[in-house]
């Protein structure tokens, strides 16, 4: 199974221009900027080859645009799929019992959620804790690779991109 996790892109923040200061959490959109850079970002997913045969997005506004501007720039066949596993604080094992229902069907998983939740998933799988410290800024892109996903170090990082580096490579 190829695991690609993606951090959301830039959103905005209660009291940004046009923004309201009581806007909750839950309902930040990308900012136009974020959009831009993400859209960017798909040149590259494009170059690499990458395909998805599932996209698994978290409930929050920020991260579920940021899942459908990657589905449509990528012309993905389905939709993102909404799931509270992806959701900030969310347990990991329920995360990884999804993903392994999904394993069955799908070889190439995107998930597109938030920090510290995807670092702290990237360290468990990879290194078997949370405390590895791994960085993914917003628009950041990581694949694993693993034979069997399990809760504990069962996958291996293959990258780890910056938005930067895939502006640079679209």
């Amino acid at each position: 199974m190829n695991l690609f996790i993606l951090r959301h892109a830039i959103a905005a923040h209660p009291g940004d221009p046009g923004v309201p200061a009581d806007l909750r959490d839950a309902d930040r959109p990308l900012t136009a900027e974020g959009r831009r850079r993400l859209l960017r970002s798909t040149k590259a997913m494009k170059a690499l080859g990458l395909r998805f045969d599932v996209v698994l997005s978290s409930p929050l506004l920020r991260a579920l645009q940021t899942a459908e501007i990657v589905t449509k720039a990528m012309g993905q066949r389905s939709q993102a799929v909404v799931t509270e596993r992806l959701a900030p604080g969310a347990s990991t094992q329920d995360l990884i019992r999804e993903l392994d229902r999904l394993a069955a069907r799908a070889q190439d998983i995107l998930l597109v959620g938030h920090e510290p939740d995807l670092s702290e998933l990237i360290g468990l799988l990879c290194a078997g804790n949370t405390s590895a410290s791994f960085e993914l800024k917003k628009g950041g892109l990581a694949k694993l690779e693993s034979a069997k996903l399990r809760h504990g170090r069962c996958a291996t990082l293959a990258w780890l991109l910056t938005p930067k580096q895939m502006r640079l490579m679209g």
